[in-house]
């Protein structure tokens, strides 16, 4: 009994530091360089100031995140003509970094993907755990971020890209 009542304090603990950490909520989304799949260089501040900007956090073995990217290439095709960004941020290492570029060829993927093989950007981020999405307004400030993805998520995040694109 000891023993649980143990575990269950150090979880409850994590999971508050996890949270606190997580919540980037009304900050100015940090800057940061990336080279996307084709060897560009991309800049997060050479993006924002005129419309919401989305981050997905994820890897080419996680399929809760293949899942959830599937559906924001579904919203990206529909609202980039409004004027809506999304950046697809793969954590994928070195050993399976070269796996990136097929694997969104293959899947479709019409967003630009970026490639964080050093996690760097993850860490300014928050994202302990993918698929970490983050949405950013067009002033550059974080309004929402999510961890994990469900069926049915991505309906909440339409909506709050929605509410961006129409202030």
């Amino acid at each position: 009994m000891r023993v649980l009542a143990a575990v269950i304090f150090i979880l409850t603990i994590s999971f508050a530091a996890f949270a606190q950490d997580e919540n980037q909520v009304g900050k100015k989304a940090p800057n940061f360089k990336l080279e996307d799949t084709d060897g560009n260089i991309f800049e997060l501040n050479k993006e924002t100031g005129n419309y919401p900007v989305l981050l997905s956090f994820w890897a080419t073995w996680c399929k809760p995140c293949i899942e959830e990217m599937a559906e924001y290439n579904k919203i990206y095709s529909e609202l980039k003509s409004k004027g809506f960004k999304m950046f697809a941020v793969s954590t994928d290492n070195e050993k399976t970094v070269s796996k990136v570029k097929p694997f969104v060829k293959s899947k479709g993927y019409s967003f630009p993907v970026l490639l964080d093989t050093n996690s760097e950007v993850s860490r300014k981020y928050y994202a302990k755990a993918i698929p970490f999405t983050v949405l950013i307004d067009k002033n550059g400030n974080i309004v929402y971020t999510h961890l994990g993805y469900m069926r049915g998520d991505e309906v909440q995040v339409k909506k709050k890209i929605e509410e961006l694109l129409k202030n």
